[in-house]
This record gives structure tokens, sequence and C-alpha cells, in this order.
């Protein structure tokens, strides 16, 4: 297998952390990203020598760029990029404050997309390379007093989409990797959750909210077998675009586009109607 240098942002704890492992242990050198300098230290020490920790906000424009640009002269120009640094916010869309969503996207997706834009010139110029983000099943399909995160997700498809399509001709992947439920913090403790404060809601939400709590720490996804797939495409000659991670994504995105399909036909002669008699087609 041909040794790979990657960068990970938000390797700390869960995915982010067993993809780097996984890359760490099929013999890829990895530069993580994380939040403190406790944090830097704990990951160097997985792989001294292979693993390098940076501290960085995501959300800091000006250092999302200067660390790729230091990790691309320091240790080496980088193959893969995984744009991972993100988090949860759990709130039905009314009781959410407009102050928190605008923290999820600025997070979840300008974090993320401040990596890859810094990260592809040099891949570019290179005409090889492999992006990717982590959004979510949430970013295909949605789910009750999820609206911002699921919001957030989708966003961050739509981008990778279109990016997928403008970089293929350098050469340059685009994969979208969209996990289910995994063993991992991101229901417990690292999920931000919005205050409750209208009463409607509460047949509908609070035991959507209990379920989640209770299930925290029992998920069926294993984060390391998640850091075995990521590394899998990485090393093959055409990956795919979208990677839904998990039977249960499996099963719930694929309900969710089959309402979206279903939809579509059902209301196809009415969408018809809105065309002029004669006009380009795209």
């Amino acid at each position: 297998m041909q040794r790979q240098n990657w960068l990970i942002t938000g390797v700390s704890t869960g995915l982010g952390r067993a993809f780097a492992q996984a890359a760490l242990a099929a013999g890829h050198t990895v530069v993580g990203t994380v939040r403190s300098e406790e944090d830097r230290r704990a990951f160097e020490e997985l792989e001294p020598g292979h693993a390098h920790g940076r501290i960085l906000d995501v959300t800091d424009d000006h250092a999302v760029s200067d660390v790729i640009t230091e990790v691309e002269q320091g240790v080496g120009p980088l193959d893969v990029v995984i744009a991972n640094a993100g988090y949860g916010l759990e709130g039905t869309f009314e009781e959410t404050p407009l102050a928190e969503m605008r923290r999820q996207f600025e997070i979840n997706v300008f974090g993320a997309a401040a990596t890859l834009q810094a990260a592809l010139p040099p891949m570019r110029r290179r005409r090889r390379g492999h992006l990717m983000a982590v959004t979510s099943m949430g970013g295909l399909m949605a789910v009750p007093g999820m609206s911002a995160y699921c919001g957030s997700k989708f966003a961050l498809e739509g981008i990778l989409e279109a990016l997928g399509k403008e970089v293929a001709q350098f050469g340059i992947h685009v994969t979208a990797i969209e996990p289910g439920s995994f063993r991992t913090d991101w229901a417990g403790r690292s999920m931000t959750r919005a205050a409750r404060t209208v009463d409607d809601y509460d047949e509908l939400f609070d035991p959507i909210r209990e379920a989640r709590q209770k299930a925290s720490g029992n998920q069926l996804g294993n984060p390391a077998k998640a850091g075995e797939a990521v590394v899998r495409i990485a090393s093959v000659e055409q990956p795919p675009a979208h990677l839904v991670l998990g039977s249960d994504a499996l099963r719930l995105v694929t309900t969710a586009r089959t309402a979206v399909d279903e939809d579509i036909r059902a209301w196809e002669t009415l969408s018809r109607t809105t065309d002029f008699d004669e006009g380009a087609q795209l």
C-alpha cells in the first residue's frame, strides 16, 4: 500500500480519532487538529513520528490556512484531508435560538469549507488528492428536533457534491462520509441542547430526546470499523462520492430518499405546468 499523508480535523475523540487511528495502523502519517496542548500531546503519543498534532480552531479561517501551509511544507504534501470537526445541536426549530443555529453552521459548514478550500490549491497543482468531510446520515434525511444540525449537514452535502464535479478534472476525489449512530460521545457530553421553552412540543420531542440519551454509549456503530472503511476508500482508484456508514444509516437514508422520490412522482404533472412553452433546457 502506498503511504499517504493525511490531515484530519477534530481527532481528540469520536470518529475523528477512529479515522486517525485506522490511518496510522495502515502505515500512513496523520496530522490531527485538536483544541488544547494536552490533546495534542496525547494524539502524538499514539504513534510518535507519524502522528502530528496541531492546535486549531476551524472557525479561524486564517489559522486553518496557516496550518495547512505549514503542514504541506513541514510534514509533506497532503494526500487525504478529512474535515471532521463538528458537533450536534439538538432542539426543535422554534426553540433553537438563531445565535446557536449560526454557531452550528459556523463550525459544521464554514469550518469544513475553510479546511477543504485551504487544502485544495496544492492538490490541484499536483493533480491528485482526496478531500473528504464528515456530514451525517442527517445530511441526507432529517429528524424532528435536529433542524439546525441537519440543516448544516444538508448544506455541507451540497458543497461537497458541487466541489466533486469541479475538481474531478484535476484528478481530485471528493467524498461525503455519512455516518449513522456510532458509539462515541456525540449524543452525550459532546451534544449541545437548546433549552425547552414550548410545551406544545413535549409529546413529540421528549421521547426522542430521552431515547437518544438512553442509547448514548450503546449505539450500533463501531468507530474502529468506520475508520477501516474510510482508510479503504482512500486507497481505491475510484472512491465513492457518498459513503454511508452503518446499517441504521442505510435504512433511514433509503426511507427518506424514497419519500422524496414519491413526492416528485406524485406531483410531476404540476411541476411541468410552470414552464414557458419554449425556453432553454439546462
